[in-house]
């Protein structure tokens, strides 16, 4: 089964340290869907953990619901885990950490390797690291882009009736523009002006 994400993005009230204050500190602000309603491992290895098929090092992994979480996101998430036993990797991850990552930063895989089939327009995806599955290998050949990844470009080649692209990944490749986390991380940075980096975070969880 695949796994879906689920979350909202919250903001903090500016006052909310103040003595007079009696309100929540947290509110919630916009449901993750519709700014992203995709299924991306790549992304969700990344920032959370979660499906890390490609070794990343996370950004914000099983931090659990934060403890002072806004009342309608506390009662979401219970109402979900309590009718879905699959709901698991619950975390958070504020806007002035996101806004600070190295969009540089790669996984410990070397890459990427894509064969969309000719028959049927399936498309496989597989994790390269110091060498060439020895299976691929002997159906579509050695790679023209090396005899081995260490060092390989990115390329793209036509082998065995299938079309097969290679390629390393950073940061920037599943969460900048064209992934739909650009939307999120948008909406996260105008808010941002408002309620100030450590004030706006998105709290998500998985099925």
């Amino acid at each position: 089964m695949g796994t879906d994400i689920y979350g909202f993005i919250e903001t903090r009230h500016p006052r909310a340290d103040e003595d007079w204050y009696e309100g929540d500190a947290w509110a919630l602000s916009i449901p993750l869907y519709p700014l992203y309603d995709d299924r991306d491992y790549e992304s969700f290895g990344c920032l959370f953990g979660v499906r890390n098929w490609l070794g990343w090092t996370p950004t914000a992994a099983g931090r659990g619901l934060p403890a002072d979480v806004s009342e309608p996101i506390r009662i979401d998430y219970a109402n979900s885990a309590r009718i879905d036993a699959a709901i698991h990797g619950c975390t958070w991850v504020s806007w002035a950490e996101l806004r600070d990552l190295d969009m540089t930063v790669r996984p410990a895989a070397r890459g990427v390797l894509q064969i969309q089939s000719g028959e049927d327009s399936s498309i496989r995806r597989y994790r390269i690291d110091d060498q060439w599955p020895d299976e691929l290998v002997k159906l579509y050949l050695m790679p023209p882009v090396g005899t081995s990844p260490v060092g390989a470009p990115a390329g793209r080649w036509e082998a065995s009736g299938a079309t097969l692209e290679y390629g390393p990944l950073t940061r920037l490749d599943v969460l900048g523009p064209g992934t739909g986390w650009e939307h999120v991380f948008g909406v996260m940075q105008a808010l941002a002006r408002r309620f100030g980096p450590d004030g706006v975070r998105l709290v998500v969880w998985f099925d």
